[in-house]
């Protein structure tokens, strides 16, 4: 076995020690350290042109991407590896009264010994083999590992008979600004260089799937996330004369009583399963206060997916807002009716009748019915680009607002769309080649280090968290991913993305990586002998079978 331990532990205390919140000038800069450090490696002083500073496209933030080509044997082999990760961590807000040592993770771990902590953090502590710190585990680790192994290849490059392309991306956090801006590069490197990708290695965490798990995991494949939004109109009336008109908030609470946490929403492929889906926003959309119903609602929730496509999302969605709105109707009339026995009234049925509609459905309702309508709306868009202030799925909800203008009426109504970032699934096809290959690699791997370490290492078909990995190959069908673009109203405007360039990529992809706890918390901490010894030599061992099978 390598001994990479005291390597990797070093340059991650040294990355970790490079503050690079997303959207901060720490993360520009760590593209600079990471290109440094890169550049110390005799091969790539000896190669300067394989080493690379590449800025990011279409952004609002001023960063990079790393990429560095470590050609194998005689400099003549085709087949390439790619080592992935990103750069940027979160916030520390978390950290409290530790701010201050949040990217120190020594100086971190000394004050947890003075503290009283919580019975499973001790536990941990007590084994003296772990570090915490900010992007210890998300992923600085991950991105040392990387660098130790193209370290080693580099100094035995006669030893490699293929070749890696590293790189390491930006906004990985957030938007993933950085793959995107990088995946028309990786193409035409291949192009270029004459290489042939045929697997990508991604080193983002790993964690225990439930309390008391003590398996590590390694992942074929990616869950994919999607944001299905509901636009929610009611009908207007003052408080006074409330059952005058409709209160939209009824009806999203229906629509969220019926879709958070609930486990038939969640997606199920070869055993696995996705977390149910859960709000991320809900809010009605008055924008002064007033004794008024709103008129409008909306509501946004993290759906992830393993086998279902957005297509067949907006299907199932559909049919649950239809089931909502009756449902909030009939509620509706059964409270209006004992209120008018309450109180005397006679009672007369409210007629209101439910619709739904997708984006792509009312959109084109409006430009069959205005002329004008696509030049307009197209201004529209425009104009809203010029409020920076203005994130994608405000952005997405003020286009839907727009659109209601122009094509809705007086009556209650639901818009189903997509009001945010698309995330493909990746369904790793074992009927493939190329991908058994990868496989029986894995497995032959694994056994092999299970000489020196007697822990059990699973693998298991879906990555269960979004990442850069999810931009590399896509399982949804041009037609299915279609639906996406005709239901999103930021494509192509404030949102683009680049779905020609990750379908010529197409690669398989896994993740192998570094293991630990609260990746994003306040506890975060990595668990150091599998992350810092066994992880880069599975990944050594994942390269040099694959090269020679």
């Amino acid at each position: 076995m390598i001994q990479f331990r005291e390597e990797v532990y070093r340059m991650t205390q040294e990355l970790v020690e490079h503050p690079s919140i997303v959207g901060t000038i720490g993360e520009r800069n760590i593209a600079a350290q990471i290109y440094e450090m890169l550049g110390e490696i005799p091969y790539f002083q000896d190669h300067p042109a394989y080493l690379r500073l590449v800025p990011t496209i279409q952004d609002d933030h001023d960063r990079f991407n790393v990429m560095a080509l470590l050609k194998g044997a005689d400099g003549s082999k085709k087949e390439t590896v790619i080592l992935m990760g990103h750069m940027d961590t979160h916030d520390i807000e978390n950290y409290g009264e530790w701010k201050r040592l949040a990217f120190s993770p020594s100086e971190l771990l000394d004050q947890w010994n003075k503290e009283n902590l919580p019975a499973p953090i001790q536990e941990d502590l007590n084994t003296n083999n772990w570090l915490p710190g900010r992007g210890v585990l998300s992923m600085k680790s991950g991105i040392a590992i990387q660098l130790a192994v193209m370290k080693y290849f580099a100094k035995h490059v006669k030893q490699l008979n293929g070749n890696i392309l590293f790189i390491a991306t930006c906004d990985g956090k957030r938007h993933s600004r950085g793959i995107l801006s990088l995946l028309k590069e990786i193409n035409h490197m291949a192009k270029k260089e004459n290489l042939t990708y045929i697997t990508a290695i991604n080193q983002n965490y790993t964690t225990p799937r439930y309390e008391g798990d003590s398996s590590h995991y390694i992942y074929l494949g990616a869950t994919g996330k999607l944001n299905p939004s509901f636009f929610v109109v009611g009908k207007v009336s003052h408080v006074e004369q409330a059952f005058a008109g409709f209160d939209p908030n009824l009806l999203l609470a229906e629509l969220t009583h019926r879709l958070d946490y609930n486990p038939e929403y969640c997606d199920e492929m070869f055993g696995e399963v996705t977390l149910p889906p859960v709000s991320i926003e809900q809010t009605d959309l008055k924008r002064c206060s007033d004794p008024v119903i709103s008129n409008t609602a909306f509501a946004s929730y993290n759906l992830f997916v393993h086998s279902w496509s957005p297509k067949e999302v907006l299907e199932r969605l559909r049919k649950l807002a239809m089931t909502a709105f009756e449902v909030a109707i009939s509620k509706y009339q059964s409270r209006y009716r004992a209120f008018c026995e309450l109180s005397g009234r006679p009672y007369q049925p409210i007629q209101i009748k439910p619709r739904v509609y997708t984006y792509e459905e009312f959109y084109n309702r409006c430009r069959r019915k205005y002329p004008d309508f696509e030049k307009q709306i197209l201004y529209f868009a425009m104009n809203l680009l010029n409020d920076e202030s203005i994130d994608l799925q405000e952005y997405s909800k003020r286009m839907v607002e727009e659109l209601w203008k122009w094509g809705g009426d007086n009556e209650p109504a639901i818009i189903l769309f997509y009001s945010s970032y698309y995330v493909p699934r990746i369904v790793f096809n074992e009927d493939d080649d190329l991908s058994q290959r990868l496989i029986h690699v894995i497995q032959a791997s694994v056994q092999q280090l299970k000489k020196s370490w007697n822990k059990t290492i699973q693998i298991r078909k879906f990555y269960p968290y979004a990442s850069e990995m999810n931009f590399v190959a896509m399982s949804d069908k041009e037609i299915e991913q279609q639906s996406f673009e005709k239901n999103m109203p930021a494509w192509g405007i404030k949102y683009p993305f680049d779905m020609e360039e990750i379908r010529k990529l197409n690669v398989p992809v896994i993740n192998i990586g570094p293991y630990g706890k609260d990746p994003h918390g306040k506890w975060e901490r990595m668990e150091i002998d599998y992350s810092m010894q066994i992880v880069p030599n599975l990944t050594y061992l994942v390269i040099q079978n694959l090269f020679q099978s």
